[in-house]
């Protein structure tokens, strides 16, 4: 595995910005790299994403220097495994409560002495077995990102523990499931989801951990960026694409 550009910005306390993808076609996940985004969510939980068509997408992400990430359905260690077995450089996981559902999300995406990763290294991400499998193990642990989604109470609760987990590289705000936690679903501006959340992003730069969180406009990009959030979620491949289209036929009926 070579080393991870988002994981570089992170340490150096750049901030990076993606969206997250449903579309299956790597031409798109080609044009977010030339359009100059710097990750890109493969989305498998609320997506139609297949294990098959996410390693091509990898492939595209890798073409144009974007970091592959795939959001996995759910914290388990098998489906981390073969997110990273295809090539992802990172993997995001849902619903993050404790500090063992953090633990468990790290050791499933590391090897041994750091976690228990199933081993293989006839997978693309050993080159099909044309790389070193000591360097395999290695640089993947070294490399290989590990993003968990702070996206109910429970996880805001139990936040500074969590940020305790070594290997856990980026605490991810989701707003709109956090609103529904709150009782305010969906909105997402609302003052006890932004209270909630900056409470998160407070306590994690005091620990050292770089902070995300989606957004789906510039304002809100803005808000957080100064706030000290790093890894920018902006919008969906989809909406992106809704969005270009509706403003072009708005313009052109004369109803924007």
């Amino acid at each position: 595995m070579k080393e991870s550009r988002l994981k570089k910005m992170m340490r150096e306390g750049q901030v990076a910005l993606g969206p997250f993808a449903k579309l299956s076609s790597p031409a798109t996940v080609e044009i977010m790299g030339h359009a100059g985004f710097d990750f890109v969510i493969l989305d498998m939980e609320h997506g139609p994403l297949g294990y098959e068509t996410v390693e091509n997408l990898v492939r595209a992400a890798e073409l144009v220097n974007v970091t592959p990430i795939v959001r996995v359905t759910e914290n388990n260690p098998s489906l981390i495994l073969r997110a990273l077995d295809v090539g992802a450089q990172g993997v995001e996981v849902p619903h993050i409560g404790d500090k063992e559902d953090a633990e468990c999300a790290v050791q499933a995406a590391k090897f041994t002495p750091e976690g228990h990763r199933g081993v293989c290294r006839f997978v693309r991400a050993a080159g099909y077995s044309s790389m070193d499998r000591y360097k395999h193990f290695e640089t993947s642990n070294l490399e290989t990102m590990v993003i968990g989604h702070i996206e109910g109470m429970e996880g805001v609760r139990n936040i500074d523990e969590i940020l305790t987990v070594k290997g856990f590289d980026i605490a991810f705000i989701g707003p709109y499931d956090l609103s529904q936690s709150l009782g305010v679903p969906g909105q997402v501006s609302h003052p006890v989801v932004v209270e909630r959340m900056t409470e998160v992003v407070e306590k994690a730069k005091r620990q050292g951990v770089a902070v995300g969180t989606f957004v789906d406009d510039d304002e809100a990009a803005k808000r957080w960026i100064d706030a000290g959030v790093q890894y920018i979620s902006y919008s969906v491949d989809v909406g992106i694409f809704y969005e270009a289209c509706r403003a072009i036929v708005k313009r052109v009926r004369g109803e924007a």
